[in-house]
């Protein structure tokens, strides 16, 4: 049993083959260990305390710590093998490369609960929406800039002149710009938006023909619930480009109707529907003064009545409708007004 240990395979040791594989899978099981123990015990600990900071910060320092683990439990357990010189450089440089990265993980997951416990609720108890469309660039501006310096140390750690790779990159900049004119087009949407500021996070909007609510205006692009529920992203050059009819902005909304009654409706009977139009108009409490009703037109098969009203910002404008309608529907029944449809009358000659 001894020999077959002894036995030597590209340099090393059945035995010593087997430790390093060993170490690695034992690498495995104690970050799968540590990932129990946190979910099951320091989350526990971390929910007792009054601050909510601790649990942010546990539940998304959970993967890097165990990611961490993994890279050193396999760099230790690769380090009992007799290397060359060219594999422990390979390996030494791509050890710092995944310490870097894991390092700049836990940087961003630091940052973003951060922001959740102190930013986010600062954020949400101000009046103004300028600070609710500016905290997702804040927090991606964040992510992008840690992860820039993460690949710039990661490439000078593993032997590339990061001098010689940037002026590369400024030489291919001109190709790079034609490439991603659709991206840099979006960038300056979404700064005339900030500038402009045609709305903001919350507003109910309507652009290139959809309806819906602002939920967040991003670098690249904005994006609206609809009506039926569904999201809609939009290119934030579009968006700049584009009329924008923001509904929220409106002091009130107006409703206009047509009301056609019929042909032998005398004309005390007309005075009366337009009294009962503006008493029904006065009396609901979601309805503004400036009212308006007047006897417009003489159409084929009615006598047309143009009824306006303004229903208060904020309001329901579906159930202040509704009520109205039916409020009509119930007066003009009681008071005998009909309301007329299309009829046509036939004559016929007989011999």
């Amino acid at each position: 049993m001894t020999a077959f240990f002894d036995k030597t395979f590209y340099a090393n040791t059945v035995l010593e083959w087997s430790m390093a594989a060993g170490g690695i899978i034992l690498s495995f099981i104690v970050a799968k260990t540590a990932y129990w123990l946190i979910g099951h015990f320091v989350k526990r600990l971390a929910k007792r305390s009054e601050n909510r900071f601790d649990d942010i910060l546990v539940d998304m320092l959970e993967e890097p710590v165990v990611f961490v683990l993994v890279i050193t439990g396999i760099w230790y357990s690769l380090h009992l093998l007799n290397l060359s010189d060219a594999a422990e450089s390979v390996l030494t440089k791509a050890y710092y490369v995944l310490t870097i990265f894991a390092a700049a993980w836990v940087v961003t997951r630091l940052s973003d609960a951060t922001i959740e416990t102190y930013l986010v609720p600062y954020v949400r108890k101000t009046e103004g929406k300028l600070d609710d469309q500016l905290l997702p660039i804040i927090r991606k501006g964040i992510k992008l800039s840690v992860w820039a310096i993460a690949i710039i140390v990661a490439l000078d750690n593993a032997g590339y002149d990061v001098k010689a790779v940037l002026a590369s990159l400024g030489i291919g900049g001109l190709a790079l710009a034609l490439a991603a004119k659709d991206t840099v087009a979006n960038l300056f949407g979404s700064f005339t938006i900030f500038v402009d500021k045609p709305f903001v996070v919350g507003d109910r909007i309507k652009v290139k023909g959809y309806d819906g609510f602002v939920r967040e205006v991003g670098i690249r692009s904005t994006r609206l619930q609809t009506l039926d529920g569904r999201t809609v992203t939009i290119p934030n050059q579009f968006v700049a480009n584009e009329s924008i009819v923001n509904v929220t902005s409106e002091p009130s909304r107006k409703i206009t109707m047509d009301l056609g009654l019929t042909y032998d409706t005398p004309p005390q009977k007309m005075e009366r529907a337009m009294e009962i139009l503006r008493e029904i108009a006065d009396k609901h409490p979601d309805t503004e003064e400036n009212i308006v009703t007047a006897f417009t037109e003489f159409l084929d098969s009615a006598l047309n009545i143009r009824f306006i009203y303004y229903i208060k910002k904020g309001a329901s404008v579906f159930d202040t409708q509704n009520a109205i309608n039916l409020e009509i529907l119930k007066r003009f029944n009681e008071e005998g007004l009909e309301f007329a449809f299309p009829t046509r009358t036939i004559y016929t000659k007989v011999g």
